[in-house]
């Protein structure tokens, strides 16, 4: 199954390309022969309920941890023996469950150690600037220790810092995680402007409602299996969908 064969899928080739995906935590198997594609510039997002296996496919696709694929293909690379630190090198972002940010660092350099991979210049420097215009508060606090960030403020870094390596594609691990409603319209403002600028993007999240807005095609995924794709346009009025996701 993919997440592209709806009618409305986008015409462009796919620039993500997974085939049986299979992650086992000693005998249980989290993830099952998952097979999905991301075309260029779309958003695709992955939703199920808690232990679906969501998590656990963003991390094997990373290689942060160990699982078995016939093929993992961004655009014409094949991915399967890159190692995790390297994966950025290719061009994906992370955006990692609880943020993950170095509380004990000035915002501006955690934002700069998202751009390890990057030679610094003048082109690395205007990317810091358009991460600032995306999320202004950053460039009002960017010499303050990121530990005393809010929440929301931390997962803005969080998404900034991904952004400074300039991916091709990011992969978000439930952005909305723990913020109020009225930052998670922030956060969901945000993913609607990087897909109209073209960026590519796999998103995991348990807000099945922040998913089906922001992106065009879904995977449902139940007991680490993809039990329905569709657009989310259509998977959003889907009563199926609501047994899956909330067990009714």
């Amino acid at each position: 199954m993919t997440a592209v064969s709806e009618p409305a899928a986008p015409t462009t080739s796919p620039d993500l390309t997974v085939e049986g995906l299979t992650v086992h935590y000693g005998g249980v198997c989290a993830v099952r022969d998952l097979s999905f594609s991301v075309p260029g510039g779309d958003a695709v997002g992955v939703i199920g309920a808690n232990g679906a296996g969501k998590t656990s496919t963003l991390k094997a696709l990373l290689g942060l941890i160990p699982r078995q694929v016939r093929a993992l293909r961004l655009g014409g690379a094949d991915l399967r023996g890159v190692n995790a630190r390297d994966m950025v090198r290719h061009g994906i972002g992370y955006v990692p469950e609880g943020r993950h940010v170095f509380a004990g660092l000035p915002v501006e350099k955690n934002l700069l150690l998202g751009a390890y991979a990057r030679t610094w210049n003048t082109e690395t420097r205007k990317t810091l600037t358009e991460v600032y215009d995306l999320f202004p508060v950053l460039g009002e606090m960017r010499g303050r220790l990121a530990g005393a960030l809010s929440g929301g403020q931390q997962q803005m870094l969080a998404i900034g810092r991904a952004l400074m390596s300039k991916p091709r594609l990011l992969l978000l691990d439930e952005p909305s995680m723990g913020l109020s409603p009225k930052l998670v319209e922030e956060i969901l403002a945000v993913l609607l402007r990087l897909r109209a600028e073209g960026l590519t993007l796999l998103l995991v999240e348990q807000n099945a409602k922040l998913t089906f807005e922001a992106t065009s095609h879904c995977l449902v995924v139940e007991n680490g299996s993809v039990a329905m794709t569709g657009t989310s346009e259509r998977l959003r009025h889907d009563p199926r969908v609501r047994r899956i996701y909330l067990g009714l």
